[in-house]
């Protein structure tokens, strides 16, 4: 069943969501349809997975009935470089979950460049707010998923918007593991079925890269099946 967007939600702040179309940022979305309008945004960064990306994007709108919908191309982040998930020469690793150190996966500065597209929008649309699905427990090590990063960045959006601006960043998961990120989008009947994570292939999940290693992982341990097949 999908969200009614007919249901009365003119009273609600407008809410940017920033979506992949990966499970974390599905269950925050549906958890600022709690307490939003909302407006999402998808960004193409020359990622392996882009098409596969843009598809749950979609489905995950249309599911929640979102008509403010703004696809940003930033595949200059594929000319920079310097990740697996963007450079083909640089082989996604594949189960190597836990091991120290940030994985080759890590897009250098990529939530800063998202960020600021989100809060131009923000700005333009009138949005209050910004939600986006970081966690940190769960993110890899990636240094842009940290609570003092998004600290610094609402100084940041305070400092350099316009002085009658007022937009706030929503980490709301950012103290969950995989296993409650599922848990609370089972509770909030989240689309997950839509939701693709996998690092590199964009027809069946690998079930081997980080991201689905995690993903799997947070299933099992919420006693759910998966709703996506893997190549396993």
């Amino acid at each position: 069943m999908s969200f009614d967007p007919n249901e009365k939600r003119h009273g609600l702040p407008l809410g940017v969501c920033l979506v992949s179309g990966g499970l974390d940022s599905c269950v925050a979305a549906a958890i600022a349809a709690r307490n939003c309008r909302l407006a999402f945004l998808h960004v193409n960064y020359g990622q392996l997975t882009e098409e596969r990306e843009l598809m749950a994007f979609e489905a995950i709108a249309d599911h929640y009935g979102v008509k403010d919908r703004l696809k940003v191309d930033m595949s200059y982040l594929k000319s920079i470089g310097g990740s697996a998930l963007t450079d083909p020469a640089i082989p996604v690793p594949e189960k190597s979950l836990g091991k120290p150190g940030i994985p080759v996966t890590y897009v250098p500065f990529r939530n800063t460049h998202l960020l600021a597209a989100a809060v131009s929008w923000a700005e333009v649309i009138g949005a209050g707010y910004i939600y986006i699905g970081a966690t940190e427990v769960d993110s890899s090590g990636y240094p842009d998923c940290r609570k003092s990063y998004f600290d610094a960045c609402k100084l940041l959006i305070k400092e350099g918007t316009l002085p009658e601006t007022e937009i706030e960043i929503i980490t709301p998961l950012i103290d969950y593991d995989k296993e409650m990120v599922v848990k609370e989008g089972l509770s909030l009947k989240a689309p997950l079925h839509l939701t693709w994570s996998c690092y590199q292939s964009q027809e069946v999940a690998c079930g081997k890269c980080d991201s689905c290693l995690l993903r799997l992982r947070g299933f099992a341990a919420a006693g759910v099946p998966d709703p996506i097949s893997y190549a396993m």
